[in-house]
């Protein structure tokens, strides 16, 4: 009697178990949608996908073709987080629309380059000089600095990391500056006597920005990071916390050096 019974009261509590567990959630999965830009940028994703993975976090990366479109999907709620801009990009979008978004964590710096396939140093820019730029404010602001930096023209003072043409004080070669959308610069480029072109257009178009540049940007203290961002009151998720943690990896940051050379480089 007292095994039957034994056994009844172990069938009973293991039928018991089995239905208890039935009503359990299942263990939420770990994954995360995140806007990058296609091309170059979509490739240095694509390794931190795979880090991240082995941290038990799966990685839905979403590309865009056009910088605009990224933040407005991301405070959509379209995305969790994004990984493709800088601060000053930031500023100006927040500024213009907005937007209740922040910085994370740094990714990497494109230190953005003046293309020229018409003379082979700055100094060599005819009077008159046709120099595109891009069009939004942000980046635009960045190609002017670039072009100051090297003496082609002189901004007025204070103007920081957002001038405009505005702001133009000084043109000694009367060069004529053209803006234009950040993606069209480079085939626009045969065009032009040079142009200021975004690395990640660059790269996409197949220039190179060791050979093909007459000026590149500083690269030590550059304001032009980089981040992964979120929405406000969300960048402490465990999800975003992870994919910062794959993308400032010693796996990304070998797969930079080894790929890009120098165009692109680890900014954590």
């Amino acid at each position: 009697m007292f095994a039957v019974t034994r056994r009844t009261l172990l069938s009973a509590a293991l039928v018991v178990s089995a239905a208890f567990a039935t009503t359990l959630p299942a263990a939420a999965e770990q994954t995360i949608k995140v806007g990058v830009m296609s091309g170059a940028e979509e490739e240095v994703a694509q390794v931190v996908k795979k880090v991240a993975a082995t941290k038990g976090l799966t990685v839905q990366l979403v590309p865009f073709s056009d910088y605009a479109l990224v933040n407005e999907a991301l405070a959509r709620g379209d995305l969790d987080a994004n990984a493709f801009q800088h601060k000053p990009y930031l500023d100006a979008q927040i500024a213009a629309r907005g937007y209740k978004i922040v910085p994370v964590g740094f990714t990497f710096v494109q230190p953005i380059g003046l293309y020229s396939k018409k003379v082979k140093a700055v100094a060599e820019l005819p009077k008159g000089a046709r120099i595109g730029i891009p069009n939004d404010p942000s980046n635009g602001g960045r190609a002017l600095n670039l072009l100051a930096a090297q003496g082609l023209i002189g901004l007025k003072e204070g103007k920081g990391l957002s001038p405009s043409l505005l702001d133009i004080a000084e043109n000694p070669k009367g060069i004529v500056i053209s803006e234009l959308d950040a993606a069209q610069l480079p085939r626009a480029l045969p065009d032009l006597d040079a142009a200021v072109i975004n690395t990640d257009h660059a790269l996409n178009a197949g220039l190179d920005i060791r050979k093909d540049t007459i000026a590149v940007e500083a690269r030590e203290g550059n304001p032009y990071a980089n981040f992964v961002a979120a929405r406000q009151g969300e960048e402490n998720r465990p999800e975003i916390k992870t994919f910062v943690a794959a993308y400032q990896s010693p796996e990304v940051a070998a797969f930079l050096d080894t790929r890009f050379k120098g165009a692109i480089i680890p900014a954590w």
